[in-house]
């Protein structure tokens, strides 16, 4: 499991990777093998091209450091128009672009709280005291994709390298487990060093193509053809997410879009837009139905400028959608436009699987195939906290139940159409009302569904989990966690730390996903738990014990995973407004 294996298998790695030196000072006599390239010296375009290909990218966090050249190293905290956050993975960037595209119109201000520590592109690991010392370095860097490194192309490791002394007799052999040994390693050998490398060496592409080399020759001419085969996103523009012209027309018309917000010279139309659908043609015209099915047609058009992705609408009867606006975001599902004056209009993608329309056999067919675990409810903005980590099965002949392991609910669904026109999953289960509504489905991936309604603020967001699918990293969490009685070591919010709250408590995570509480063996309060892969590829930990006004109630929560032992889980949960709380159990 990479998250809670890393550092051990690391250590190893590193270890063995800066002992190569004294083994090639030894000459160690070693076999020499038959599937050994052509060598070629150390100061070779092959071996500047491993370099480049191997060096670190740190256009990752550049909404924060605003440089490509080196990455901030984990934990460290920023404030962000005011919020302090504690950023501990790459998923914590997001809620930096979140507070920032809250609105499009304020000044957004990001704080680092230094002393950090960096990663410059060789590997290297420096400390940054202050502001004034990241921005001379960062004036070093060169930007917009014109820098040295490759990112468009990765090697698979491991990849196995022959070491050579001067009358090219073979000493030694070295192997290497991901990009920081690779540079590190031809860091050490001097412009005259000879190597060969092992033959057939695996790449994959930006776009998640895999292709083998057989020969330096190929090597060379592979990194080389990735140089400028991607956008490498070199630049601190965090918000474009890598859109174009061609692109965004492209995924214009792929699929219809959903109206969600409209606002026209500061005033909110989104009571009377809400829920309408665009179809974007390729010749040009976009349609757009309206809550009755009445039918209104425009023209659309893209272009370039110096402000960015122009799209211009115009209608003869649909005025308030006619202007040139800036395409501000593009993100999952979502197309956020925007022009100065208060103007702005939200639409999200109505797609299934394949990338056209969604038809209600098609979501029926989704819904039988697998469970589906409750992420949100919210009814008219309000969380239904003691729904988190419930689990739905739609069955046949319109049976459904939802269940928490102990107890199940049983009702009826269809797919239908809500009131707006817009095509629904239609629930009734009168012992669960809060579950019970018209639901318009508003995304559709893999693995998630999404369903709401704006104008009222209900939502449910439901997380797919088949009987049948394998994760290693889960199944090794939830072994760890049913291995005995936990208690938990450490709750702290923010500033407040509340872990005498839980002294005495014992918690066992038991089958059936049920989770249960004593104190001296005596039974306190049961409730659910779950470890899940999320649509984004996130390890998350469900823990639901009720919504009470007790203690346990700040529990209930689907907290994002962070390292377990075989004694040890930490967990967190970062809120709204930025807040972090970690989370510890021990044995």
């Amino acid at each position: 499991m990479k998250k809670f294996l890393y550092l051990a298998t690391y250590t190893l790695l590193l270890f063995g990777a800066l002992s190569l030196t004294s083994c090639q000072e030894e000459f160690e006599e070693v076999n020499t093998s038959n599937t050994a390239g052509v060598s070629f010296k150390a100061s070779s375009e092959t071996a500047i091209l491993i370099e480049k290909t191997s060096s670190r990218d740190g256009s990752f966090d550049n909404i924060v450091d605003r440089s490509s050249c080196f990455a901030l190293n984990f934990p460290y905290t920023v404030n962000v128009n005011g919020i302090d956050i504690t950023i501990d993975s790459k998923e914590d960037l997001e809620l930096i672009e979140e507070i920032f595209d809250e609105f499009e119109d304020d000044l957004d201000v990001l704080e680092i709280v230094f002393p950090i520590t960096i990663t410059l592109a060789d590997h290297s690991v420096i400390v940054i005291e202050n502001r004034a010392a990241l921005e001379e370095l960062a004036q070093t860097c060169v930007e917009g994709g014109d820098d040295d490194d490759i990112e468009c192309i990765d090697f698979v490791y491991p990849v196995t390298f022959y070491t050579f002394d001067i009358n090219n007799t073979q000493t030694g052999t070295v192997t290497v487990e991901n990009d920081e040994q690779m540079r590190r390693f031809f860091d050490e050998l001097d412009e005259d060093d000879i190597v060969s490398l092992e033959y057939p060496v695996t790449l994959i592409k930006f776009d998640g193509t895999e292709i083998q080399v057989n020969s330096n020759a190929e090597l060379a001419a592979a990194l080389r053809m990735a140089k400028d085969a991607c956008d490498e996103d070199d630049d601190d523009d965090y918000n474009d997410d890598d859109f174009t012209v061609e692109r965004l027309s492209g995924y214009l018309v792929e699929c219809p879009w959903i109206v969600t917000r409209v606002e026209r010279n500061d005033v909110d139309q989104t009571g009377q837009y809400e829920a309408y659908k665009m179809t974007f043609s390729e010749t040009g015209m976009v349609e757009v139905k309206d809550r009755e099915g009445n039918v209104l047609m425009g023209e659309w058009a893209l272009r370039m400028s110096d402000r960015g992705v122009l799209l211009t609408l115009g209608f003869e009867t649909l005025v308030d959608f006619n202007l040139v606006w800036k395409v501000c975001e593009v993100g999952e599902g979502k197309i956020k436009l925007y022009e100065e004056g208060g103007n702005r209009i939200i639409m999200e993608r109505m797609c299934d699987n394949s990338g056209g329309v969604v038809l209600p056999e098609t979501l029926a067919q989704i819904l039988r195939e697998c469970s589906w675990i409750i992420k949100t409810v919210k009814n008219q903005g309000e969380e239904i906290d003691r729904l988190i980590g419930y689990e739905f099965q739609f069955q046949g002949e319109g049976v459904v139940t939802l269940s928490n392991g102990i107890t199940v609910n049983e009702g009826t669904w269809e797919i239908g159409t809500a009131a707006s026109g817009e095509l629904a999953l239609l629930i009734s289960m009168g012992a669960e009302p809060g579950v019970s509504f018209e639901w318009p489905l508003r995304d559709l991936t893999n693995t998630r569904l999404k369903f709401r309604v704006d104008e009222i603020d209900y939502e449910l967001i439901l997380e797919r989990v088949c009987a049948n699918a394998t994760d290693g990293d889960v199944a090794e969490i939830r072994n760890i966690m049913m291995g005995g009685n936990w208690t938990v070591a450490s709750y702290v919010e923010g500033d407040m730390d509340t872990t005498a709250d839980y002294a005495g408590y014992d918690f066992a995570f038991g089958a059936e996903h049920i989770l249960s509480v004593s104190t001296n063996m005596d039974p306190v309060k049961d409730g659910l738990w779950r470890v899940i892969r999320d649509h984004d590829g996130q390890l998350k930990v469900y823990l639901n014990l009720g919504a009470d006004a007790d203690v346990f109630a700040d529990l209930t929560d689907d907290w994002d995973f962070v390292s377990i032992t075989a004694n040890r889980l930490e967990v967190k949960d970062v809120s709204g407004d930025g807040t972090v709380t970690v989370l510890v159990f021990e044995k």
